[in-house]
Protein backbone atom coordinates (compact mmCIF):
# COMPACT_ATOMS: atom_id res chain seq x y z
CA UNK A 1 0.00 0.00 0.00
CA UNK A 2 2.88 2.76 0.60
CA UNK A 3 3.93 2.44 -2.78
CA UNK A 4 0.62 3.41 -4.32
CA UNK A 5 0.51 6.23 -1.58
CA UNK A 6 3.72 7.16 -2.88
CA UNK A 7 2.49 7.54 -6.91
CA UNK A 8 -0.31 9.55 -5.58
CA UNK A 9 1.46 12.03 -3.80
CA UNK A 10 3.95 12.45 -6.42
CA UNK A 11 1.02 12.93 -8.96
CA UNK A 12 -0.20 15.26 -6.51
CA UNK A 13 3.00 17.48 -6.60
CA UNK A 14 2.94 17.36 -10.23
CA UNK A 15 -0.51 18.40 -10.43
CA UNK A 16 -0.43 21.21 -7.67
CA UNK A 17 2.65 22.24 -9.31
CA UNK A 18 1.18 22.92 -12.85
CA UNK A 19 -2.19 24.10 -11.87
CA UNK A 20 -1.72 26.28 -8.97
CA UNK A 21 2.39 27.35 -9.80
CA UNK A 22 2.00 27.27 -13.05
CA UNK A 23 5.28 25.43 -13.61
CA UNK A 24 5.78 24.11 -16.58
CA UNK A 25 4.75 20.33 -17.49
CA UNK A 26 8.19 19.48 -18.19
CA UNK A 27 9.61 20.54 -14.75
CA UNK A 28 7.37 19.37 -13.08
CA UNK A 29 7.05 16.00 -14.03
CA UNK A 30 11.15 15.45 -13.76
CA UNK A 31 11.15 16.46 -10.69
CA UNK A 32 8.39 14.57 -9.18
CA UNK A 33 10.00 11.58 -11.09
CA UNK A 34 13.14 12.33 -8.91
CA UNK A 35 10.89 12.89 -6.01
CA UNK A 36 9.22 9.30 -6.33
CA UNK A 37 12.47 7.75 -6.30
CA UNK A 38 14.12 9.40 -3.12
CA UNK A 39 11.19 8.88 -1.48
CA UNK A 40 10.73 5.07 -2.39
CA UNK A 41 14.12 4.47 -1.21
CA UNK A 42 15.94 3.45 -4.31
CA UNK A 43 19.69 3.56 -4.79
CA UNK A 44 21.53 7.08 -6.16
CA UNK A 45 22.65 5.23 -9.06
CA UNK A 46 19.17 3.66 -10.15
CA UNK A 47 18.03 6.99 -9.78
CA UNK A 48 20.32 8.38 -12.29
CA UNK A 49 20.11 5.11 -14.46
CA UNK A 50 16.38 5.90 -14.72
CA UNK A 51 16.64 9.38 -15.90
CA UNK A 52 19.17 8.24 -18.67
CA UNK A 53 17.44 5.43 -19.78
CA UNK A 54 13.74 7.04 -19.12
CA UNK A 55 14.46 10.38 -21.04
CA UNK A 56 17.07 8.84 -24.09
CA UNK A 57 14.61 5.55 -24.39
CA UNK A 58 11.54 7.42 -25.18
CA UNK A 59 13.37 10.19 -27.20
CA UNK A 60 14.89 7.97 -29.47
CA UNK A 61 11.52 6.66 -30.19
CA UNK A 62 9.07 9.35 -30.46
CA UNK A 63 11.13 12.46 -30.64
CA UNK A 64 11.42 12.72 -34.28
CA UNK A 65 7.65 11.65 -34.62
CA UNK A 66 6.55 14.14 -32.94
CA UNK A 67 8.78 17.38 -34.78
CA UNK A 68 7.51 15.65 -38.23
CA UNK A 69 3.43 15.67 -37.15
CA UNK A 70 3.75 18.99 -35.76
CA UNK A 71 5.84 20.36 -39.43
CA UNK A 72 3.24 18.86 -41.44
CA UNK A 73 0.51 20.52 -39.18
CA UNK A 74 2.46 23.72 -39.06
CA UNK A 75 2.76 23.70 -43.18
CA UNK A 76 -1.06 22.81 -43.34
CA UNK A 77 -1.86 26.05 -41.32
CA UNK A 78 0.25 28.67 -42.50
CA UNK A 79 0.15 27.61 -46.14
CA UNK A 80 -3.88 27.79 -45.95
CA UNK A 81 -3.94 23.74 -46.66
CA UNK A 82 -6.09 22.96 -43.98
CA UNK A 83 -7.98 25.92 -44.62
CA UNK A 84 -8.59 24.41 -47.98
CA UNK A 85 -9.64 20.69 -46.58
CA UNK A 86 -12.31 22.37 -44.52
CA UNK A 87 -14.00 24.28 -47.47
CA UNK A 88 -13.90 21.34 -49.50
CA UNK A 89 -15.16 19.21 -46.73
CA UNK A 90 -17.87 21.59 -45.91
CA UNK A 91 -18.75 21.97 -49.99
CA UNK A 92 -19.40 17.82 -50.11
CA UNK A 93 -21.82 17.96 -47.20
CA UNK A 94 -23.86 20.64 -47.90
CA UNK A 95 -24.98 24.18 -45.95
CA UNK A 96 -28.18 22.32 -44.84
CA UNK A 97 -26.02 20.11 -43.31
CA UNK A 98 -23.71 22.52 -41.62
CA UNK A 99 -23.63 20.66 -38.10
CA UNK A 100 -22.62 17.62 -39.21
CA UNK A 101 -19.80 19.33 -41.61
CA UNK A 102 -18.09 21.00 -38.70
CA UNK A 103 -18.00 18.65 -36.91
CA UNK A 104 -16.62 16.21 -39.94
CA UNK A 105 -14.10 19.27 -40.94
CA UNK A 106 -13.09 19.62 -37.40
CA UNK A 107 -12.45 15.42 -36.80
CA UNK A 108 -10.43 16.01 -39.83
CA UNK A 109 -8.34 19.06 -39.44
CA UNK A 110 -7.23 17.96 -36.25
CA UNK A 111 -5.54 14.78 -37.25
CA UNK A 112 -2.16 16.81 -38.34
CA UNK A 113 -3.12 20.61 -36.44
CA UNK A 114 -3.36 21.09 -32.60
CA UNK A 115 -6.82 21.71 -31.51
CA UNK A 116 -6.35 25.56 -30.40
CA UNK A 117 -5.27 26.40 -33.67
CA UNK A 118 -7.93 24.33 -36.11
CA UNK A 119 -10.71 25.88 -34.02
CA UNK A 120 -8.99 29.18 -34.46
CA UNK A 121 -8.85 28.52 -38.00
CA UNK A 122 -12.06 26.82 -38.73
CA UNK A 123 -14.16 29.05 -36.33
CA UNK A 124 -14.57 32.38 -38.95
CA UNK A 125 -16.77 29.58 -41.56
CA UNK A 126 -18.44 28.09 -38.48
CA UNK A 127 -19.41 31.57 -38.14
CA UNK A 128 -20.59 32.46 -41.58
CA UNK A 129 -22.20 29.56 -42.50
CA UNK A 130 -24.63 29.25 -39.24
CA UNK A 131 -25.45 32.97 -39.62
CA UNK A 132 -25.99 32.60 -43.46
CA UNK A 133 -28.09 29.15 -42.77
CA UNK A 134 -29.99 30.74 -39.57
CA UNK A 135 -28.67 27.54 -37.77
CA UNK A 136 -28.33 27.50 -33.90
CA UNK A 137 -24.23 29.55 -33.60
CA UNK A 138 -23.56 27.69 -29.90
CA UNK A 139 -24.73 24.10 -31.93
CA UNK A 140 -22.30 24.13 -34.89
CA UNK A 141 -19.42 25.51 -31.85
CA UNK A 142 -19.46 22.35 -30.54
CA UNK A 143 -20.00 19.60 -33.02
CA UNK A 144 -16.69 21.80 -34.60
CA UNK A 145 -15.01 21.44 -30.82
CA UNK A 146 -16.00 17.96 -30.47
CA UNK A 147 -14.82 16.88 -33.72
CA UNK A 148 -11.60 18.23 -32.88
CA UNK A 149 -11.32 16.93 -29.75
CA UNK A 150 -12.32 13.10 -30.91
CA UNK A 151 -9.11 13.11 -33.00
CA UNK A 152 -6.36 15.28 -30.92
CA UNK A 153 -6.70 12.49 -28.57
CA UNK A 154 -7.19 8.89 -30.89
CA UNK A 155 -5.61 9.72 -34.03
CA UNK A 156 -1.72 10.10 -34.77
CA UNK A 157 -0.04 11.85 -35.77
CA UNK A 158 -1.27 14.44 -33.10
CA UNK A 159 1.75 14.34 -30.62
CA UNK A 160 -0.27 13.24 -27.51
CA UNK A 161 -1.03 9.89 -29.10
CA UNK A 162 1.70 9.18 -30.98
CA UNK A 163 3.59 9.75 -27.73
CA UNK A 164 1.37 7.35 -25.81
CA UNK A 165 1.64 4.68 -28.32
CA UNK A 166 5.79 4.99 -28.40
CA UNK A 167 5.85 4.78 -24.92
CA UNK A 168 4.15 1.62 -24.97
CA UNK A 169 5.38 0.79 -27.89
CA UNK A 170 2.11 -0.09 -29.72
CA UNK A 171 1.82 -0.55 -33.00
CA UNK A 172 1.18 2.99 -34.73
CA UNK A 173 -0.44 1.71 -37.76
CA UNK A 174 -3.44 -0.38 -35.94
CA UNK A 175 -3.65 2.83 -33.84
CA UNK A 176 -4.57 5.14 -36.44
CA UNK A 177 -6.85 2.96 -38.24
CA UNK A 178 -8.58 1.98 -34.54
CA UNK A 179 -8.64 5.13 -33.45
CA UNK A 180 -10.38 6.76 -36.87
CA UNK A 181 -12.99 4.31 -36.51
CA UNK A 182 -13.62 4.79 -32.62
CA UNK A 183 -13.74 8.48 -32.76
CA UNK A 184 -15.80 8.07 -36.09
CA UNK A 185 -18.29 6.37 -33.86
CA UNK A 186 -18.08 8.03 -30.76
CA UNK A 187 -19.01 11.12 -32.36
CA UNK A 188 -22.15 9.95 -33.29
CA UNK A 189 -24.01 10.42 -29.55
CA UNK A 190 -22.42 14.14 -29.83
CA UNK A 191 -24.16 15.04 -33.12
CA UNK A 192 -27.89 14.24 -31.76
CA UNK A 193 -26.50 16.05 -28.13
CA UNK A 194 -25.58 18.97 -30.21
CA UNK A 195 -28.53 18.68 -32.11
CA UNK A 196 -31.04 18.36 -29.71
CA UNK A 197 -29.19 19.84 -26.26
CA UNK A 198 -27.02 22.37 -27.24
CA UNK A 199 -29.11 23.85 -29.94
CA UNK A 200 -31.45 25.32 -26.82
CA UNK A 201 -28.46 27.89 -25.78
CA UNK A 202 -29.02 31.26 -27.86
CA UNK A 203 -26.16 32.35 -28.92
CA UNK A 204 -25.37 34.97 -31.56
CA UNK A 205 -22.26 35.27 -33.71
CA UNK A 206 -20.38 38.56 -33.49
CA UNK A 207 -18.84 40.00 -36.57
CA UNK A 208 -16.08 41.50 -34.90
CA UNK A 209 -13.50 41.47 -37.84
CA UNK A 210 -13.71 40.57 -41.43
CA UNK A 211 -12.25 37.07 -42.50
CA UNK A 212 -9.57 37.70 -45.14
CA UNK A 213 -8.39 34.14 -45.11
CA UNK A 214 -7.15 33.97 -48.52
CA UNK A 215 -6.74 37.38 -49.57
CA UNK A 216 -2.74 37.33 -48.72
CA UNK A 217 -1.38 34.68 -50.13
CA UNK A 218 -2.49 32.06 -52.81
CA UNK A 219 -3.58 28.54 -51.51
CA UNK A 220 -2.40 25.22 -52.33
CA UNK A 221 -4.74 22.62 -54.23
CA UNK A 222 -7.04 20.43 -51.99
CA UNK A 223 -4.94 17.37 -53.41
CA UNK A 224 -1.55 19.05 -51.89
CA UNK A 225 -3.07 19.93 -49.30
CA UNK A 226 -4.60 16.49 -48.51
CA UNK A 227 -0.97 14.19 -49.60
CA UNK A 228 1.12 14.97 -46.49
CA UNK A 229 -1.71 13.79 -44.28
CA UNK A 230 -3.48 10.46 -46.36
CA UNK A 231 0.08 9.43 -47.31
CA UNK A 232 2.14 9.19 -44.46
CA UNK A 233 -1.45 7.44 -42.46
CA UNK A 234 -1.54 4.94 -45.70
CA UNK A 235 2.09 3.91 -45.54
CA UNK A 236 1.88 3.21 -41.33
CA UNK A 237 -1.39 1.72 -42.33
CA UNK A 238 0.33 -1.07 -45.10
CA UNK A 239 3.34 -1.42 -43.08
CA UNK A 240 1.26 -2.62 -40.23
CA UNK A 241 -0.46 -5.28 -42.66
CA UNK A 242 2.93 -6.26 -44.00
CA UNK A 243 3.98 -7.46 -40.86
CA UNK A 244 0.91 -9.23 -39.73
CA UNK A 245 2.03 -12.94 -39.52
CA UNK A 246 0.42 -14.28 -42.06
CA UNK A 247 2.13 -12.07 -44.54
CA UNK A 248 -0.66 -10.68 -46.51
CA UNK A 249 1.75 -9.06 -48.95
CA UNK A 250 3.96 -12.25 -48.76
CA UNK A 251 7.67 -12.19 -48.30
CA UNK A 252 8.83 -9.99 -51.26
CA UNK A 253 10.87 -6.76 -52.22
CA UNK A 254 7.18 -4.73 -51.89
CA UNK A 255 6.70 -6.12 -48.67
CA UNK A 256 10.41 -5.01 -47.79
CA UNK A 257 9.93 -1.88 -49.25
CA UNK A 258 6.53 -1.25 -47.79
CA UNK A 259 8.33 -2.22 -44.28
CA UNK A 260 10.85 0.88 -44.95
CA UNK A 261 8.12 3.61 -45.86
CA UNK A 262 5.88 2.88 -43.97
CA UNK A 263 8.10 2.71 -40.94
CA UNK A 264 6.40 5.75 -38.99
CA UNK A 265 9.61 8.04 -38.84
CA UNK A 266 10.03 7.33 -42.41
CA UNK A 267 6.74 8.12 -43.26
CA UNK A 268 6.10 11.10 -41.34
CA UNK A 269 9.46 12.34 -42.38
CA UNK A 270 8.24 12.02 -46.66
CA UNK A 271 4.91 13.65 -45.16
CA UNK A 272 6.93 16.75 -43.91
CA UNK A 273 8.53 16.91 -47.43
CA UNK A 274 5.29 16.65 -48.91
CA UNK A 275 4.00 19.42 -46.47
CA UNK A 276 6.92 21.87 -47.88
CA UNK A 277 5.41 21.99 -51.15
CA UNK A 278 2.43 23.69 -49.75
CA UNK A 279 4.00 27.40 -49.65
CA UNK A 280 3.71 29.33 -52.89
CA UNK A 281 7.31 29.92 -52.67
CA UNK A 282 10.01 27.88 -51.05
CA UNK A 283 12.50 29.91 -49.42
CA UNK A 284 14.34 30.64 -46.66
CA UNK A 285 11.83 32.63 -44.91
CA UNK A 286 9.78 29.17 -44.63
CA UNK A 287 12.56 26.96 -43.92
CA UNK A 288 14.69 28.97 -41.42
CA UNK A 289 14.88 28.83 -38.04
CA UNK A 290 13.25 31.94 -38.23
CA UNK A 291 9.90 30.52 -40.33
CA UNK A 292 7.44 28.07 -40.36
CA UNK A 293 9.69 25.28 -39.85
CA UNK A 294 11.43 27.16 -37.01
CA UNK A 295 8.36 27.63 -35.50
CA UNK A 296 7.25 23.89 -35.94
CA UNK A 297 10.62 23.47 -33.79
CA UNK A 298 9.07 25.72 -30.96
CA UNK A 299 5.78 24.19 -30.92
CA UNK A 300 7.67 21.04 -31.11
CA UNK A 301 9.75 20.96 -28.51
CA UNK A 302 7.61 21.84 -25.34
CA UNK A 303 5.81 18.66 -26.27
CA UNK A 304 8.91 16.79 -26.98
CA UNK A 305 10.55 17.78 -23.88
CA UNK A 306 7.37 16.90 -21.86
CA UNK A 307 7.33 13.22 -23.45
CA UNK A 308 10.67 13.04 -22.25
CA UNK A 309 10.42 13.46 -18.34
CA UNK A 310 7.15 11.34 -19.00
CA UNK A 311 9.53 8.74 -19.78
CA UNK A 312 11.60 9.20 -16.90
CA UNK A 313 8.79 8.69 -14.74
CA UNK A 314 7.42 5.47 -16.30
CA UNK A 315 10.88 4.64 -15.76
CA UNK A 316 11.26 5.17 -12.21
CA UNK A 317 8.14 3.41 -11.36
CA UNK A 318 9.30 0.60 -13.17
CA UNK A 319 12.94 0.31 -11.49
CA UNK A 320 11.09 0.61 -7.96
CA UNK A 321 9.41 -2.39 -8.55
CA UNK A 322 5.32 -1.42 -8.65
CA UNK A 323 4.48 -4.07 -11.22
CA UNK A 324 4.91 -6.71 -8.57
CA UNK A 325 2.63 -4.91 -6.12
CA UNK A 326 -0.03 -4.57 -8.97
CA UNK A 327 0.38 -8.28 -10.21
CA UNK A 328 -0.92 -9.55 -6.63
CA UNK A 329 -4.33 -6.99 -7.23
CA UNK A 330 -5.05 -6.92 -10.90
CA UNK A 331 -4.98 -9.99 -13.54
CA UNK A 332 -8.18 -9.69 -16.30
CA UNK A 333 -7.06 -7.77 -19.44
CA UNK A 334 -10.42 -6.45 -20.69
CA UNK A 335 -11.32 -4.88 -17.01
CA UNK A 336 -7.76 -3.20 -16.87
CA UNK A 337 -8.23 -0.83 -19.75
CA UNK A 338 -10.38 0.81 -17.58
CA UNK A 339 -7.35 1.71 -15.29
CA UNK A 340 -5.39 3.85 -17.87
CA UNK A 341 -8.93 5.32 -18.59
CA UNK A 342 -9.55 6.47 -15.50
CA UNK A 343 -5.78 7.68 -15.17
CA UNK A 344 -5.96 9.40 -17.70
CA UNK A 345 -9.55 10.80 -17.10
CA UNK A 346 -8.65 12.40 -13.72
CA UNK A 347 -4.94 13.76 -15.09
CA UNK A 348 -6.95 15.56 -17.66
CA UNK A 349 -9.17 16.93 -15.53
CA UNK A 350 -7.08 18.30 -12.86
CA UNK A 351 -4.86 19.95 -15.46
CA UNK A 352 -6.17 20.39 -18.71
CA UNK A 353 -3.61 19.30 -21.17
CA UNK A 354 -4.31 15.86 -23.12
CA UNK A 355 -0.70 15.26 -24.11
CA UNK A 356 0.30 15.54 -20.46
CA UNK A 357 -2.64 13.18 -19.85
CA UNK A 358 -1.49 10.48 -22.34
CA UNK A 359 2.12 11.20 -21.44
CA UNK A 360 1.80 10.66 -18.04
CA UNK A 361 -0.68 7.83 -18.05
CA UNK A 362 1.46 5.81 -20.43
CA UNK A 363 4.58 6.40 -18.58
CA UNK A 364 3.12 5.14 -15.70
CA UNK A 365 1.53 1.76 -17.15
CA UNK A 366 4.53 0.56 -18.74
CA UNK A 367 5.63 -0.91 -15.78
CA UNK A 368 2.32 -2.32 -15.09
CA UNK A 369 0.92 -3.73 -18.55
CA UNK A 370 2.10 -7.79 -17.90
CA UNK A 371 0.47 -7.55 -14.38
CA UNK A 372 -2.30 -6.49 -15.94
CA UNK A 373 -2.52 -8.49 -18.68
CA UNK A 374 -2.21 -5.91 -21.56
CA UNK A 375 1.14 -7.29 -22.67
CA UNK A 376 0.05 -8.43 -26.38
CA UNK A 377 -0.12 -6.55 -29.24
CA UNK A 378 -4.25 -6.10 -30.00
CA UNK A 379 -4.13 -5.03 -25.76
CA UNK A 380 -1.29 -2.36 -26.01
CA UNK A 381 -3.05 -0.83 -28.75
CA UNK A 382 -6.33 -0.38 -26.87
CA UNK A 383 -4.19 0.78 -23.95
CA UNK A 384 -3.04 3.41 -25.80
CA UNK A 385 -6.43 4.43 -27.37
CA UNK A 386 -8.76 4.13 -23.82
CA UNK A 387 -5.69 6.90 -22.16
CA UNK A 388 -6.67 8.70 -25.21
CA UNK A 389 -10.24 8.32 -24.61
CA UNK A 390 -9.92 9.49 -21.06
CA UNK A 391 -7.80 12.37 -21.85
CA UNK A 392 -11.05 13.67 -23.45
CA UNK A 393 -12.60 14.91 -20.94
CA UNK A 394 -13.52 16.80 -18.97
CA UNK A 395 -12.56 20.14 -20.81
CA UNK A 396 -13.02 22.96 -18.48
CA UNK A 397 -11.93 26.15 -17.40
CA UNK A 398 -8.67 25.11 -16.61
CA UNK A 399 -7.94 23.49 -20.36
CA UNK A 400 -6.44 26.35 -23.18
CA UNK A 401 -9.09 25.08 -26.07
CA UNK A 402 -12.09 25.40 -23.66
CA UNK A 403 -11.06 29.31 -23.49
CA UNK A 404 -10.22 29.57 -26.77
CA UNK A 405 -14.28 27.97 -27.82
CA UNK A 406 -15.60 30.38 -25.40
CA UNK A 407 -14.10 33.29 -26.43
CA UNK A 408 -14.11 33.34 -30.07
CA UNK A 409 -17.29 32.11 -30.34
CA UNK A 410 -19.02 34.40 -27.18
CA UNK A 411 -20.42 31.80 -24.81
CA UNK A 412 -20.16 32.60 -21.15
CA UNK A 413 -18.55 30.30 -18.49
CA UNK A 414 -21.76 28.38 -17.80
CA UNK A 415 -22.71 27.84 -21.63
CA UNK A 416 -18.86 26.25 -21.88
CA UNK A 417 -19.73 23.92 -19.41
CA UNK A 418 -23.19 23.16 -20.87
CA UNK A 419 -22.51 22.30 -23.88
CA UNK A 420 -18.26 21.52 -25.17
CA UNK A 421 -17.42 20.30 -21.48
CA UNK A 422 -20.58 18.22 -21.18
CA UNK A 423 -20.00 17.13 -24.89
CA UNK A 424 -16.25 15.64 -24.12
CA UNK A 425 -17.68 13.93 -21.00
CA UNK A 426 -19.98 12.02 -23.69
CA UNK A 427 -17.44 11.72 -26.35
CA UNK A 428 -15.01 10.08 -23.69
CA UNK A 429 -17.02 7.76 -22.07
CA UNK A 430 -18.81 6.99 -25.66
CA UNK A 431 -15.24 5.82 -26.78
CA UNK A 432 -14.40 3.88 -23.67
CA UNK A 433 -16.91 1.85 -24.41
CA UNK A 434 -16.85 1.07 -28.01
CA UNK A 435 -13.00 0.19 -26.66
CA UNK A 436 -14.11 -2.28 -24.44
CA UNK A 437 -16.22 -3.95 -26.95
CA UNK A 438 -13.35 -4.37 -28.87
CA UNK A 439 -11.72 -5.74 -26.33
CA UNK A 440 -14.34 -8.50 -25.97
CA UNK A 441 -14.02 -9.59 -29.12
CA UNK A 442 -10.74 -9.25 -30.00
CA UNK A 443 -8.27 -9.92 -27.39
Amino acid sequence: MFIFLLILFALAIIIVAIIKFEIHPFLALFSGAIIYGLMAGMPAELIISSITDGFGGVLGRIGLLILFGVVIGTFLEKSGGAFVIAQKVLSWVGQKSVMLGMMITGYISSIPVFGDSAFIMLNPINKSLSFKGKLPYAATTVALTLGITATHSLVPPTPGPIAAAGILEADLGQIILFGAIISALALIPCYYFCKYWVSKIHLEPVFAEIDKEGKVRKKPSLGKSFMPIIIPLLLIILSSIAAYPTQPFGDNLFTSLISFIGNPIIALLLGAFMAFSLPEKLDKKVLSSSGWFGEALLIGAPVILITGAGGVFGKMLQNSGIADQISSIMTAGNLSLFLPFAMAFALKSAQGSSTVALVTTASIMVPLMPALGLDTEIMRVLTVLATGAGAIAVSHANDSFFWAMTQLSGMNIKQGYQSHSLGTVILSFTAMAIIFILATVLA
